[in-house]
């Protein structure tokens, strides 16, 4: 019989220096599979983890894309730069006397104006379209780009620490530790930029790395992408992500022919659980249809 393709979810730690796609041509190689996807881009200077669907399971990643998230992450409070992070180009820098005038309390009041529900204006080195084209090709081939605010929840955004620092070129900054936890499609780097205008002083990202999404956290993920790299089952990935409904083998039968399971809706506990067999198997993301269960997705059954 012929070797089954991979299947599952993988957590992967991903180094600086390299992209997201980077990780998936790496893992696709070590893998043997061209059925790969993530879940959510970090840029190339940033770390941490990034979650990659496998074979059939990269039916979960759009479950997976729009989870929580939690950052760490050193804001340089004295410089911008045209990217908002240490890998554009410097535009501004302040004097020395006001990065000294930064106080803690003048820090804290910048973040608590940054927290909660926020309308965000995305950084202009983004991958959002514009006109069908990315905003970062549109600000490297000269032309002005301006981005509509979002809004999105920084639920927590606290100081871990701070401490005074010099730039190569013999300038005064202050380096601030932060974590961030926040919805998806908030930009970190946009709250470096942010923080630093209102302090008047200028901001800008030196190291951003991304320890959480949703249940996943990155001390689980792997940091070398080898053959045998362990992977999660898509079974155990949806029923964290979105709850279980434990399904019959009989109504399992049922969902991957198309039929609703009548009257069967009492039985839900999420808005769309994963519907599991009794042999532990995803058959696919089910919700309520009246009083009805109907398959929302169906997982493929031997892929």
């Amino acid at each position: 019989m012929p070797e089954r393709a991979p299947r599952g979810i993988l957590l992967v730690d991903k180094p600086g220096g390299i992209t997201s796609h980077d990780v998936v041509s790496r893992t696709r190689r070590a893998l043997n599979t061209r059925k790969i996807g993530h879940a959510g881009t970090l840029d190339p200077m940033a770390t941490g983890l990034l979650v990659l669907g496998v074979g059939a399971a990269t039916r979960l990643l759009t479950y997976i894309v729009g989870l929580d998230k939690t950052y760490l992450a050193t804001i340089r409070l004295g410089v911008s730069t045209d990217s908002d992070d240490a890998d554009g180009g410097e535009t501004s820098a302040s004097t020395a006397d006001a990065v000294a005038a930064i106080t803690r309390e003048r820090i804290d009041s910048g973040i608590a104006a940054l927290t909660g529900e926020i309308d965000q204006v995305p950084s202009r080195v983004s991958a959002i379209k514009v006109n069908g084209r990315r905003a970062y090709d549109l600000v490297r081939a000269g032309e002005a780009v301006e981005l509509k605010p979002r809004r999105v929840t920084v639920s927590r955004f606290d100081v871990l620490e701070s401490r005074p620092a010099t730039t190569a070129t013999g300038g005064a900054v202050l380096d601030v530790d932060v974590v961030v936890d926040c919805t998806s499609g908030t930009y970190i780097r946009a709250l470096a930029r942010d923080l630093g205008a209102s302090l008047g002083v200028g901001g800008h990202l030196t190291a951003l790395r991304r320890t959480r999404i949703g249940p996943f956290a990155v001390d689980d993920a792997a940091r070398e992408i080898t053959p045998d790299v362990p992977l999660l089952g898509d079974a155990a990935v949806a029923t964290a992500v979105l709850g279980e409904f434990a399904v019959t083998a009989e109504e399992a039968r049922d969902l991957r022919h198309g039929k609703r399971l009548a009257g069967a809706a009492v039985r839900l506990r999420s808005q769309s659980p994963a519907a599991v067999d009794p042999d532990g198997r995803l058959i696919g993301i089910v919700g309520r249809r009246g009083d009805d269960v109907k398959s929302l997705m169906n997982m493929a059954e031997d892929a």
